[in-house]
């Protein structure tokens, strides 16, 4: 039997970690970014507190497999970066897609949230939802909106008979 070398079981404990804490991730293929793009993906995902790192397939799919995630494997060809959210579950596919639209060279490979893996029509349909914050001022927008209909209507009737 061939012995793994420490820094390769380092790095997929050090990934594994990562996975089980995260709340949403992303496969990313990279391919064909120039360093300037890539810094500016980089900043980007730092920016909206999205892990985002580029691993080697065979480090990912050992993580996947420890942690029972099989139905990724076939998503792990060809470069392959990993963008990671722990607070949103959708803010690594929001972020991925909006620089895959921007930059036109890169593309979501797959993902993984709520427990499921998400094949690249799934994860770009994830990345369409609302963010968080827009989707509760959304709801209170609608949850107000009758009590400020009633509130001028009754202003009205007030100086109509004012």
């Amino acid at each position: 039997m061939k012995k793994i070398p420490e820094a390769k079981v380092t790095a997929v404990a050090d990934i594994k970690e990562k996975i089980k804490k995260s709340a949403g991730i992303a496969l990313v293929d990279y391919k064909g970014l120039t360093v300037e793009q890539d810094t500016a993906l980089r900043n980007d995902m730092r920016g909206n507190k999205v892990d985002y790192s580029v691993v080697k397939n065979t480090i990912l799919r050992r993580a996947f497999n420890d942690l029972g995630i099989k139905d990724l494997d076939k998503y792990l060809k060809g470069p392959t970066a990993i963008a990671l959210s722990y607070d949103d579950e959708i803010a690594a596919a929001k972020i991925s897609s909006q620089n895959a639209a921007k930059y036109n060279k890169i593309a979501l490979k797959a993902g993984y949230a709520e427990g499921k893996a998400l094949n690249a029509e799934e994860i770009n349909a994830l990345a369409k939802i609302p963010g968080k914050e827009v989707l509760i001022a959304q709801i209170l927008g609608l949850l107000t909106s009758p009590v400020r209909s009633l509130a001028v209507a009754l202003s009205q009737i007030a100086e109509k008979k004012a």
